[in-house]
């Protein structure tokens, strides 16, 4: 059984969904660990963000903070987002601990408090955050809708980046959504089906 993968053009507006940019820290993204396909996906996060702020939506950015562990360490140059990433004052911060952004975090209370009941999920990396974030988003019978060409991944020992990417896109068309629904689309597709005339 699939997933809903068509969401009505009202789903997407005000004070109903907010854009999540999950983990797109330089940290993320070294020589040493390369993502797939990385300046295109910052490109059409930034696009996405510039819609919402637009259209006064919020626009949710997540750090993972690494404290104690000696990795993404709270305000270090790996925790900082990409310089090539778009943020501006009016965007949510939120810091995340885990896998998933909503584990210890405000995002699900700063969520209830902007009436946010769909989340529109873009970052890195796929098989583990984003995926770890999706699945507890639906748990908490929010809906979700996956930029299809908005996450990013690392080459895996046993699988491509790309067809990582295209795996996980594929799983969670055919998921069964919760009280919310879950879907999957382009970067484009959503910008001409939701924001057309913006």
């Amino acid at each position: 059984m699939t997933g809903y993968s068509n969401f009505s053009s009202n789903k997407i507006k005000e004070n109903m969904s907010a854009l999540l940019i999950i983990d797109m820290q330089k940290g993320s993204f070294t020589n040493k660990t390369p993502r797939y396909n990385t300046k295109s996906v910052v490109a059409r996060i930034n696009d996405l963000s510039t819609l919402f702020r637009k259209m006064r939506m919020p626009v949710v950015i997540i750090q993972h903070d690494g404290r104690g562990t000696g990795e993404f360490e709270k305000h270090s140059v790996e925790w900082q987002n990409l310089d090539e990433l778009t943020i501006e004052p009016t965007d949510v911060l939120i810091d995340k601990y885990a896998n998933d952004a909503f584990y210890k975090t405000d995002l699900q209370n700063k969520l209830d408090e902007l009436a946010v009941d769909q989340v529109i999920v873009t970052g890195c990396a796929t098989d583990f955050c984003i995926e770890s974030t999706i699945q507890s988003a639906l748990s908490k019978n929010y809906n979700v809708l996956i930029i299809e060409d908005g996450h990013t991944t690392a080459d895996r020992p046993h699988l491509k980046a790309d067809k990582v990417i295209e795996h996980y896109n594929w799983v969670w068309r055919h998921m069964l959504p919760t009280q919310g629904n879950i879907g999957v689309e382009k970067a484009e597709i959503v910008k001409s089906r939701y924001f057309a005339g913006i």
